[in-house]
């Protein structure tokens, strides 16, 4: 008896987000399938990929990083990663806003992020630097100055859901993303409490969290396979949002992409480690459900986004 395969493709669907505006705006999410699934449904949207740009840090970056870029002025990295055609977007991230760090002032960052925003056309995302107090202000004065601009602001977290939601989802009509730590319960509980403010879920994207490739990675994986499944089996509107995990940040922190060669030369280079991890946990955060990656290492963008034209 011949086998004929049945197409699952679910009624439900993750939203669609448009990032940026005009000839460049890019829309992810629209998927009615498991990742790359192809030979169910024909994906409505690729998964995309976002440049992180530090404002910091430049001088420990790998010598490959710095020989693509050639300067730490962030405006100039910003032009020369918005000029690659596997960048969507470009995540500017203003970890030096830190007050137990480097301090930098929101006006400076605020200049900052004017000043990219004029000399590229390709969308942004803007990441903070994890103190909530900082994160709030700055989050909000960015979203006021690149109005219109219709950029993501990462992240609203438990904290201060209500003060980045009311400014920047509300006020200047920016897309939010709710950050939760890697439970699909306090992911559902973010969503929920951010659209009872008022913003609209088709508004929001989720930062369901993190970790390379080796460090509690299956805790991840599991729960942005949950959310899927509850998104589309169940038709959970409320889990519906489109997800955008920063890979960079995690990968680029962990001891196999720090360690130098003389330290650990039984590791290899540094520069082929930090790809590696890199790699492979943008390639598992996408298998698991998320729709865009946030990667900092242009070798890691061309790989990734080979891998995804080849699935899609």
């Amino acid at each position: 008896m011949p086998f004929t395969k049945k197409a699952h493709a679910f009624k439900a669907a993750i939203n669609e987000v448009t990032l940026g505006t005009g000839d460049r705006a890019v829309t992810f999410g629209g998927a009615n399938t498991f990742p790359f699934y192809s030979f169910d449904a024909e994906a409505k949207h690729k998964p995309i990929i976002g440049a992180e740009i530090s404002d910091m840090g430049y001088e420990e970056e790998t010598e490959g990083y710095k020989a693509f870029y050639g300067t730490a002025d962030v405006v100039e990295r910003a032009k020369k990663a918005a000029a690659m055609d596997e960048v969507a977007f470009i995540c500017l991230h203003f970890a030096a806003a830190d007050p137990f760090g480097a301090n930098k002032s929101t006006e400076d960052c605020i200049a900052e992020a004017k000043a990219v925003a004029e000399a590229i056309d390709k969308p942004i995302v803007v990441m903070g630097c994890k103190n909530i107090d900082k994160d709030t202000e700055l989050f909000t004065k960015i979203s006021e100055a690149l109005a219109g601009k219709n950029i993501v602001v990462m992240s609203a977290r438990e904290e201060d859901y209500k003060a980045i939601g009311a400014s920047a989802g509300l006020a200047y009509g920016q897309k939010v993303s709710a950050e939760s730590a890697v439970d699909i319960n306090l992911a559902k509980q973010l969503n929920v409490l951010l659209m009872q403010l008022g913003v609209n879920a088709k508004n929001m994207v989720m930062n369901l969290g993190s970790a390379a490739a080796g460090y509690g990675y299956e805790y991840v994986a599991s729960t942005m396979d949950r959310v899927r499944a509850a998104a589309l089996g169940q038709n959970d509107t409320q889990l519906q949002m489109p997800v955008i995990t920063p890979v960079s940040t995690e990968t680029w922190a962990v001891k196999e992409s720090i360690a130098e060669e003389a330290d650990m030369p039984e590791w290899g280079a540094r520069e082929e480690r930090g790809v590696d991890m890199e790699v492979v946990t943008a390639a598992a955060c996408l298998a698991a459900g998320s729709d865009a990656v946030i990667l900092r290492h242009p070798e890691s963008i061309r790989t990734i986004y080979a891998m995804i034209d080849s699935l899609c």
